[in-house]
C-alpha cells in the first residue's frame, strides 16, 4: 500500500545522508524503523503481562 510520509526538512537530510552511506533507499530504512518499532512495542506488552503472571500467580491459582 502506497503511503506519503512528510518529515522535518532535518530529520530527511539525516535520512538521506544514512542511506547514501548505507546504500540504501530511505523506504527500506523507514520500513526498517517501523517494524523496529513495532517489534519493541510488542516486546513491551508481552514484558508487562508475564510480570503480572508472575507477580499474580497465588490470585491467578486461586480464581481457577
Amino acid at each position: 500500500m502506497a503511503m506519503t510520509l512528510r518529515l522535518p526538512d532535518d530529520l530527511d537530510a539525516k535520512l538521506t545522508e544514512r542511506a547514501r552511506r548505507e546504500g540504501r533507499s530511505k523506504q527500506e530504512l523507514a520500513i526498517e524503523a517501523i517494524r523496529d518499532a513495532q517489534e519493541r512495542a510488542e516486546l513491551k506488552v508481552e514484558d508487562v503481562l508475564a510480570e503480572l503472571m508472575d507477580s499474580d500467580a497465588e490470585i491467578l491459582d486461586y480464581l481457577k
